[in-house]
């Protein structure tokens, strides 16, 4: 088991100005972790070589592995050409991860920020095919590279574990697995216990994520709250500090059998880096503990 962070994690500085992701994996070794995951967002390196070779060199150098690599990703679309421009879009993303020596992707299959309308399970069936053969097309050229391509619990239309669960035994192919976020099953009102319990026989890779969590009558007021589906309050959290039963998930993760790598995510509204610290210590005192 190795722990890490995500650069997502640490965006707030990225944005401000105050780090770039090269800062971000000095930040990493130096603060006790083992591996970066890449979420370009705040920077990019698919059209930027130059970054992306120093990125891989720092990290190489610094002994900091490079775990995986998210983004986003739709296959829904009006018509053929919209659905292969964006299939061809995503291997100019794998083709990078060849070259910085990156093994594991993550890709969303539909939009993040779909409208409540369009989280239907009649949505997502008749759109289903899209998602899949897009999937497979995707995880077919990675083959060839070594690279395990992923659809993560990410997104209100296939958020749920079935839904991942739907999508991965029908795109069915041995490099296709899940990243599995312990937090995000939440945003569309799955207990966490229950999307891990249910989905980590699938999991290539796992994210550590926490929340706070309100119900929909119990508005919080102000702060960094977001909606669920169905119209719950949650609000990121320190992973250990918030509502998810993190000592449990980690258990069932260690008792798994699971010894890949763990990404930390901090989402909340403490300083990012504060947070992120906090949360790696955190979960290697879990680990040790379970």
């Amino acid at each position: 088991m190795k722990i890490g962070l995500s650069t997502y994690s640490l965006l707030t500085a990225i944005r401000a100005g105050e780090m770039d992701v090269l800062d971000v994996v000095q930040w990493i070794a130096d603060n006790g972790g083992e591996h970066m995951e890449i979420v370009p967002y705040g920077f990019t390196l698919v059209d930027n070589y130059e970054l992306a070779d120093a990125v891989r060199d720092k990290a190489k150098a610094l002994g900091i592995e490079l775990s995986n690599y998210s983004m986003p990703a739709n296959f829904i679309h009006d018509s053929q050409e919209a659905f292969e421009a964006e299939v061809a879009r995503l291997k100019t993303h794998v083709d990078l991860l060849d070259r910085m020596g990156i093994r594991h992707m993550r890709h969303d299959v539909s939009t993040f920020t779909v409208p409540v309308e369009q989280t239907t399970i009649a949505y997502f069936e008749s759109h289903l095919d899209a998602m899949v053969e897009g999937s497979r097309q995707i995880a077919d050229y990675a083959a060839q590279f070594g690279i395990t391509t992923t659809i993560e619990n990410h997104g209100w239309l296939v958020q749920a574990s079935d839904r991942v669960q739907r999508v991965v035994q029908a795109v069915n192919r041995p490099n296709f697995k899940t990243t599995l976020d312990v937090g995000n099953f939440m945003c569309v009102d799955e207990a966490s216990l229950v999307g891990v319990k249910k989905n980590l026989p699938y999991a290539s890779l796992v994210h550590f994520k926490d929340f706070y969590f309100r119900p929909y009558y119990q508005d919080p007021g102000a702060g960094k709250w977001f909606k669920t589906v169905n119209g719950n309050f949650l609000r990121g959290a320190i992973v250990g500090q918030g509502d998810i039963n993190i000592r449990e998930v980690v258990k069932l993760v260690k008792q798994s059998g699971y010894d890949g790598y763990i990404t930390v995510e901090f989402e909340g509204m403490e300083d990012c880096r504060e947070g992120s610290r906090i949360g790696m210590d955190n979960l290697r005192r879990f680990w040790e503990e379970a």
